[in-house]
C-alpha cells in the first residue's frame, strides 16, 4: 500500500531534495505529486515484478526492432510538465524527443511526459490512485496509456480528447499508431 505525505506548507520539497530523498532511500520507489506532496511506494512481490518484467521486456523488444525511440521502466523518473515527478511502470519516448534533450537532462528526472506509459496494478495498490496517476500523464502530454488490472483481468486506456476506453479480458494490446506495430501479449501478466 502506498502512503502519501503531505509535505505543505512545512515543505517545499526542490527537485535537489526529492533527488536527495530518493538516493537516501534505494529500496523504496518514491514520487512527487504536482501540488508536491510525497509517495512512497514499497517495492513489488514477485507476481508484480514478474508481470512487470514481461510488460518491459515485450515493450523493449519492439522498441529494438524498430529503434523509434527509447524505452524506460519502472525505476525511472520522468518530471512532468506540471512539477510531478512521476515513475510509470513502463514508458517510452520517441527517438526524436529524446534527443531533443540536453545531455544533462538525460542523466536526471526526465523532464518531459513520455509518449507512452503503462501502469500494471498490483495486489495493493489503489484502483482510483491510478486512473488519477494516468489521467495526469493525459493532461501532461501523454498520447497513450493503459492502466492493467490482472487480477480483474481489465485495462483501461487512455488517449488525449477521448473518453477513457474499458477493455474486459483482452489478449492483446496494440499500441498503433502511438507505437506503430506494437502488440502487448497480455497472457503472461494474466496467468495468475
Amino acid at each position: 500500500m502506498n502512503i502519501t505525505l503531505d509535505l505543505k506548507p512545512s515543505l517545499d520539497l526542490t527537485d535537489g531534495q526529492f533527488t536527495e530523498i530518493c538516493r537516501r532511500n534505494r529500496d523504496l520507489r518514491l514520487e512527487r505529486t504536482a501540488t508536491g506532496e510525497l509517495v512512497i511506494m514499497p517495492p513489488t512481490g514477485g507476481e508484480t515484478g514478474a508481470r512487470n518484467s514481461s510488460l518491459t521486456g515485450q515493450l523493449w523488444f519492439w522498441n529494438r526492432q524498430t529503434q523509434l525511440g527509447r524505452t524506460f521502466d519502472s525505476s525511472t523518473g520522468f518530471r512532468l510538465p506540471d512539477g510531478a515527478i512521476r515513475s510509470p511502470d513502463a514508458a517510452w519516448v520517441t527517438q526524436q524527443r529524446w534527443q531533443d534533450l540536453a545531455p544533462v537532462d538525460r542523466q536526471g528526472f526526465v523532464p518531459l511526459c513520455p509518449d507512452f506509459a503503462v501502469e500494471l496494478k498490483s495486489a495493493t495498490d489503489d484502483w482510483r490512485e491510478l486512473q488519477v496517476k494516468l489521467q495526469s500523464y493525459i493532461t501532461n502530454g501523454l498520447r497513450l496509456g493503459w492502466l492493467i488490472d490482472p487480477q480483474a483481468r481489465l485495462v483501461l486506456i487512455y488517449q488525449p480528447e477521448q473518453p477513457v476506453l474499458t477493455v474486459n479480458a483482452p489478449t492483446q494490446l496494440t499500441g498503433d499508431p502511438v507505437l506503430p506495430g506494437f502488440v502487448l501479449d497480455l497472457t503472461e501478466l494474466f496467468t495468475a
